[in-house]
């Protein structure tokens, strides 16, 4: 039975407003998916509390944040952050032969990592271990947010945490030839994904951007349950990606990334909020339209799916912010290059006859072939170029947007959820665009 829910209508306005709060569930870095639901709740003058993932020392010991960080990450916020490290998952925790994870994979080379064979048993240790750490330290931050929360207001979690590529070395090389690699260097993800290294990887992903959103809504009872008491509403949110429908050959088709290999921890953080969702817990994961971030710089052609939004935005009704945007990403092409040719490209791939395999949800997460990530590097290769400067892309003008517009409708959805997954695909994200003005 297919899970998948795709929004189709922009819901009715929220009634947050001041004196109520919101908590973002994991730090804020750069410019992404986070930014466009915090600038909802700043708009609606809501008390904004964040938290930290802490940082780790020259010795690899996990701290809090300096006086200067901590000031630096509350401008960025606008708000205030209680100053106790929620890193989360358990790379750098060590087991039971006092050796993390990150320290057994010391020295790997690149020409033997399919040879690894990890301690499975001392590996759980080092899970255990991160899982009580984030969990003594979780509660610690909810007693502060008791202390600073009253009765009788509206509360809404943000939950953003995600990720988890442990920290050793060996990782990155082979990750690059996974996501960015051709010919020689291409590595297929089944491969790597069924090697003691990516099954590490997988149990890492899991516990930072699944197990989190349990830990959250768990420690959280008591104040649940006291805002409740006092008649105001408790919502929770999550930020999730199952792939998302967009306009291919005039249709809204549903594609995905392939090789996400993030996709089976995102599907556990939607178990986690249907379970949630059984047990009375206003838990909604969204999953949203791919987008280019700083943490998304690594999965070069994860953009491709991105440039039809323009289209869209003709499509859903157009008008002033629809030229707006179409001329901002205009003046950002080089001399003889076009939206247009821009538009054609991004087609051809995403219509193309060896993407078409890869286009059916039930069989979601997909891995590589050499083939499809031939194309997909090619095409996206030659639709960067087309940009006069490269810190300055077509890609980032429509993220922006879209994370705007993800957040508007995460924020209007959690004031009254009405199910625990979404799909938030291009024509429910143009629509709300284009509503905004």
């Amino acid at each position: 039975m297919t899970r998948y829910n795709p929004m189709r209508e922009i819901p009715a306005p929220a009634g947050y407003k001041e004196g109520d709060v919101f908590v973002l569930f994991g730090e804020l870095f750069g410019r992404g998916y986070a930014n466009g639901i915090v600038e909802e709740a700043r708009r609606a003058g809501m008390t904004v509390l964040g938290i930290t993932v802490g940082r780790r020392d020259a010795g690899g010991i996990l701290r809090s944040l300096t006086d200067e960080e901590l000031a630096e990450a509350e401008a960025n916020l606008g708000g205030r952050i209680i100053n106790i490290p929620l890193e989360a998952g358990f790379d750098m925790e060590p087991g039971t032969s006092a050796l993390s994870p990150v320290e057994r994979l010391k020295g790997v080379k690149t020409d033997e990592w399919d040879k690894v064979q990890l301690d499975w048993e001392a590996i759980e240790q080092s899970r255990l271990s991160g899982i009580k750490r984030f969990t003594d330290n979780l509660a610690a931050v909810v007693a502060e947010l008791d202390a600073a929360i009253p009765e009788g207001v509206n509360l809404l979690f943000a939950h953003t945490m995600a990720g988890g590529i442990p920290r050793a070395r060996i990782y990155m090389p082979l990750l690059n030839r996974i996501f960015k690699g051709q010919g020689d260097r291409y590595l297929p993800s089944e491969l790597f994904w069924k090697s003691d290294l990516g099954r590490l990887c997988g149990l890492s992903f899991d516990e930072v951007t699944a197990n989190t959103f349990s830990h959250l809504m768990t420690a959280t009872t008591a104040l649940r349950e006291k805002i409740t008491s006092g008649k105001g509403r408790v919502s929770y949110v999550a930020y999730c990606y199952h792939g998302c429908e967009v306009l291919i050959n005039g249709d809204y088709t549903w594609q995905s990334y392939a090789p996400y290999l993030q996709g089976w921890a995102k599907m556990l953080l939607e178990d986690v909020a249907l379970e949630a969702w059984k047990k009375g817990v206003k838990a909604t994961v969204f999953n949203c339209p791919e987008i280019q971030t700083n943490s998304s710089a690594l999965f070069l052609g994860v953009e491709l799916s991105l440039y039809p939004l323009l289209t869209a935005l003709e499509l859903e009704g157009g008008g002033a912010r629809a030229r707006e945007i179409r001329e901002n990403c205009k003046t950002l092409l080089k001399d003889g290059s076009t939206l247009e040719e821009l538009l054609a490209g991004a087609e051809s791939y995403l219509s193309s006859p060896e993407l078409a395999n890869f286009m059916d949800l039930a069989r979601w997460p997909r891995h590589n072939t050499a083939a499809q990530s031939e194309q997909m590097l090619t095409s996206a290769t030659r639709l960067l170029e087309m940009n006069r400067d490269p810190k300055e892309i077509v890609c980032a003008v429509l993220s922006r947007e879209v994370f705007r517009a993800v957040g508007a409708l995460m924020f209007k959805t959690a004031w009254k959820p009405e199910a625990p997954l979404f799909w938030l695909n291009h024509d429910i994200c143009a629509r709300q665009i284009v509503a905004e003005g």
